[in-house]
């Protein structure tokens, strides 16, 4: 149990810290149109100019997106070299910490590079060829497993229930074919079609996790999954084939973590996505847009499953404690030793047993819904008002946006812009400059900022940041 808190605690603050959905173009720059990759955001968007990408340098984002902060698990004290102390320590206020929690607490980081990209006019439309590589990792820790890391027993009969504890991290590399097409002067209808090539996938989840506490016992029951796939090379062996010591036979197949190994690269899974979108110029100042990306699956295999125990674990308290080293068996009793075994036996409620080995399962991609609508304004043609509503479909990780937009564009290979967010990760400042002339596209921005943060460089308050940036060249006219 000691180590579940620690790792917990560790995570929590380090992702807090430094910052799962596939992670893509900024929404910032939805409505601007000398951006070299708006067609990521909404396919039936058409590039100003033909381009093709610098490797690597052409698009790079990434991102950290939380609805908690270092704040949240992190307090000054008096002592100690950093002058600070975790949630766990008797000196924070129990109403405090807890207060600051949402009823499930979630942290993403992403990262999305674009290794090859172009985009030119041809077919009666714009096309695009996109190679790119993405990563993302999260977690959703519930408020009520921080209660109880913090209250632990608080009367004569105490009982706790957690749902959805989950972890994840994929990594895959896409390779994307776009079309946009001009259907009259006023509808515009894209689509792109995505094939996936599954890197590495970690789906692990704890559905539910009993725990009931009173003076004469301590009765933990954990019910959860997980899946994991790395191509053929992972080998994620068990207790029994590791020769690793175990007390019954039942833990036998317990996953030993500290022997997994991987042998040699080779891919885990393929899949296959599709991108919809269409534009609309309702009146002549005024343009409506609406996209659905990411619909589709990933397939992997060579996979392993797990699943805990459906056995209960019951602490009814030490016995025979040793207290004199001339006792008998004083080594196997002895306090510290006992507490040992205690931590040992519990860690194993949570920890997956292999179910299956060379397995393959399905998983649907995490799908975004765009509505949007651009004004331009009566008073100066080169400046727009807009608004974007987001929602990204990620089951206990849904999160919804809507995003209200200034967008500038004085001289024709210049524009810019600034808006403002409302999510259900709280509300963020956003920005982009983005230089198009003829010859190259260099932009940088960014749909969230940090404003506050610690003497040792941590945000604070909910840590949501992301920074894009990129170059390619543009040619034609």
């Amino acid at each position: 149990m000691k180590a579940i808190k620690n790792t917990i605690i560790a995570a929590a603050a380090l992702c807090a810290g430094f910052g799962a959905s596939a992670q893509e173009a900024p929404r910032t720059a939805y409505f601007l149109d000398g951006y070299s990759y708006r067609h990521e955001l909404n396919p039936a968007f058409g590039g100003e100019r033909n381009y093709i990408s610098i490797p690597v340098l052409a698009n790079m984002n990434m991102g950290l997106f939380s609805n908690v902060g270092v704040n949240t698990f992190l307090y000054p004290t008096t002592s100690g070299p950093y002058k600070l102390t975790t949630f766990m320590s008797p000196t924070v206020d129990a109403n405090e910490f807890l207060g600051k929690l949402k009823n499930m607490n979630h942290i993403n980081m992403s990262s999305d590079i674009t290794l090859l990209s172009a985009g030119f006019k041809a077919f009666k439309g714009y096309n695009t060829i996109t190679v790119g590589v993405h990563a993302d990792m999260g977690v959703g820790l519930p408020k009520d497993l921080f209660t109880f890391m913090k209250l632990g027993q608080t009367g004569e009969d105490t009982h706790y229930n957690f749902k959805d504890i989950n972890a994840s991290a994929n990594a895959w590399a896409e390779i994307a074919l776009g079309h946009s097409h001009k259907i009259n002067e006023k509808l515009t209808v894209g689509a792109k079609v995505k094939f996936l090539l599954g890197i590495a996938s970690l789906k692990a989840k704890i559905d539910n996790m009993d725990v009931r506490m009173n003076n004469n016992a301590w009765t933990i029951n954990a019910q959860g999954s997980m899946e994991i796939a790395a191509g053929s090379g992972l080998y994620v062996p068990t207790k029994q084939e590791t020769g690793a010591d175990y007390s019954t036979p039942s833990e036998a197949d317990l996953i030993e973590w500290n022997d997994v190994e991987y042998n040699n690269f080779s891919l885990s899974g393929f899949g296959l996505g599709f991108d919809l979108g269409a534009t609309y110029q309702l009146l002549p100042d005024l343009q409506l847009s609406a996209a659905v990306t990411d619909l589709g699956f990933m397939n992997y295999s060579h996979a392993v499953k797990g699943a805990t125990s459906q056995t209960s674990w019951v602490f009814d308290g030490f016995h025979n404690i040793a207290i004199d080293d001339n006792a008998p068996d004083y080594e196997e009793n002895k306090i510290d030793e006992q507490i040992d075994r205690l931590w040992d036996d519990l860690q194993d409620v949570v920890n997956f047993h292999r179910t299956e080995q060379d397995a393959s399962f399905n998983r649907a991609l995490f799908a975004n819904i765009r509505l949007g609508a651009e004004y331009k304004m009566p008073f100066y043609k080169n400046l727009t008002g807009a608004f974007l509503f987001t929602s990204h479909i990620a089951g206990v990780s849904t999160w919804n946006e809507g995003r209200f937009y200034a967008n500038v564009k004085p001289v024709k290979w210049f524009d810019a812009t600034v808006n403002y967010g409302i999510s259900t990760y709280g509300s963020s400042f956003g920005w982009m400059i983005n230089f198009h002339p003829k010859g190259f596209n260099f932009f940088v921005g960014s749909d969230h900022q940090c404003f506050n943060v610690t003497p040792q460089g941590l945000p604070v308050g909910k840590a949501n940041f992301n920074l894009n940036l990129g170059f390619n060249v543009t040619f034609g006219s």
